[in-house]
């Protein structure tokens, strides 16, 4: 085991243990940011017994996967390194932080430093063949941001709870983009909204996701929220005369094969446990972090029609105290036992402003962001909901949902194409959402609209959580999805036909 998988398990027994001890109604000593602010000290909150209180934080630094423009073929690899290497850095220093080895100044010191050494050599790589982008140097500096949420830090016999979210308005720090400008590194931070907490009873007097006290590092019972609270607020977007209505679905199973790994073969192929945060698998059998356009063109698939496409997304983890000590769990501070989805189901869209076009085959998507929470919501896209209830979306909480119901994550990926390119040097630009009206943006071209969705039968009171970078605090505003088309060209052909012509295909 390396010196950092062993640091790794260390603050994976101290986040089990200090969960434990709160679960158990003990006094163990809340893990919270070294040198955060004393926000609200002296003010109990629901269940505190005075005290000391401090401001829980984490670590915000400019997202330089976001800016990068252009990557020519020969600096992918180390540019996916580096991209990987920043990751390791941010957790490594937020790890510091909350177990209180360092002072933050120093911690925050030590990381700028890292990181206009791993930037300055991503820029190296992509100058040898291309316009070195150095503007990407002006991303080292990374802050604290405030969560908005006072711990406890009591000693023992005290409680750990935490009191509610004190209003914390939207982040503006900004950092400079590659362009030159200023990127908000902001936004909301997903804290946001009155909706009913973690505690909420539900008809029965059980509860999902509420009544215990979450695992240091998030989340926290304000990202919890009943959903009877949340108004109707899916509203299913007007139909033009020429609209394409048809839908075809690949029915490719739960995962119960247990494909999992912690890589992320988009954003840094190439590099064992890129996403630090455990993947859930269902359609190509192979994606790894090595696997190229021709292993997953030769793989099997789960899918019954023959669909090699693979789809992917965060595991949910039920929070029960349990940690595997291996990458991508409990070694980058994801706890608690994987969830196996109840069913997946993937379905194709057509365009309410007219016919759909064929998706290039090994086009590559991403929705939403693991890193919404410090990115701020621009590139946003989480929606959870329950069974029943699926008129009423949330962007920035978990469901907690009646007796009977189930958790469901829907990701509706992007829908126009630019006409060009299977991939972009960000992965987002070569791909946009529909506008208002269903019409593409100039340029672009419209294709099947990809929708995953997965529900989860949660036992009612136990907790849960999407898998995270250990600094997003496991919020569920950073949910996200991945998809690789890898369709054989007559089954996208099929697909296309059936929505064209209005027809519901499998």
């Amino acid at each position: 085991m390396t010196p950092q998988a062993h640091k790794r398990s260390r603050l994976t027994t101290r986040l089990v243990a200090a969960a434990a001890a709160l679960l158990l109604g003990g006094g163990g000593t809340a893990l919270i940011a070294a040198g955060a602010s004393a926000d609200g000290a002296g003010q109990d909150g629901p269940g505190q017994r005075g005290g000391p209180v401090a401001a829980a934080a984490t670590v915000s630094c400019p997202d330089v996967g976001d800016r990068l423009r252009q990557v020519p073929r020969g600096a992918r690899l180390p540019v996916s390194r580096g991209l990987a290497a920043l990751d390791r850095q941010v957790a490594t220093a937020y790890e510091k932080m909350t177990t209180g080895g360092s002072g933050t100044d120093t911690v925050l010191r030590q990381l700028r430093q890292q990181r206009e050494k791993t930037i300055g050599a991503m820029a190296d790589a992509i100058g040898r063949s291309a316009p070195r982008p150095d503007a990407l140097l002006n991303m080292s500096g990374c802050r604290m941001k405030p969560t908005g949420r006072p711990i406890s830090v009591g000693g023992p016999g005290q409680d750990q709870s935490q009191a509610p979210d004190q209003g914390q308005g939207p982040d503006q720090g900004q950092g400079q983009g590659q362009d030159g400008g200023q990127a908000n590194d902001g936004g909301q931070d997903g804290n946001g909204g009155q909706g009913q907490g973690a505690n909420g009873q539900d008809d029965g007097g059980q509860q999902q996701g509420g009544g215990q006290l979450p695992p240091v590092g998030g989340p926290s019972p304000d990202d919890f929220a009943d959903i009877r609270s949340q108004q109707p607020n899916a509203q299913q977007p007007p139909q033009g005369d020429g609209a394409s209505t048809g839908t075809f679905v690949s029915e490719c199973g739960t995962n119960k094969e247990g494909h999992f790994n912690s890589d992320n073969v988009i954003v840094t192929p190439g590099v064992s446990n890129g996403a630090h945060h455990t993947h859930d698998y269902v359609g190509n059998d192979s994606t790894d972090a090595f696997s190229t356009d021709q292993s997953l063109a030769a793989a099997g698939t789960t899918c019954g029609n023959g669909d090699l496409s693979t789809y992917y997304w965060p595991v949910l983890r039920a929070l029960d105290g349990t940690s595997e000590h291996k990458p991508g769990a409990g070694h980058d501070g994801n706890v608690g036992s994987v969830l196996t989805p109840s069913s997946v189901k993937l379905t194709y869209s057509g365009s309410q402003d007219g016919d759909v076009t064929a998706m290039p085959r090994f086009l590559r998507i991403i929705t939403g962001d693991a890193k919404a929470f410090t990115n701020g919501p621009a590139n946003a896209n989480a929606s959870w909901s329950c069974t029943g209830f699926e008129d009423r979306q949330l962007k920035d909480k978990y469901p907690i949902c009646p007796n009977g119901s189930d958790v469901v994550r829907t990701f509706n990926f992007q829908s126009c194409w630019d006409g060009q390119n299977t991939d972009s040097a960000n992965h987002r630009t070569h791909v946009a959402f529909a506008q208002q009206d269903g019409s593409c943006p100039a340029g672009f071209r419209a294709v099947p609209q990809l929708q995953e969705k997965i529900t989860y039968d949660v036992p009612n009171g136990q907790q849960f959580a999407v898998d995270s970078f250990p600094e997003q605090l496991h919020k569920p505003v950073t949910d996200h999805g991945d998809f690789i088309n890898v369709m054989p060209d007559r089954l996208m052909a099929e697909a296309v036909r059936c929505i064209n012509s209005g027809r519901d295909c499998r």
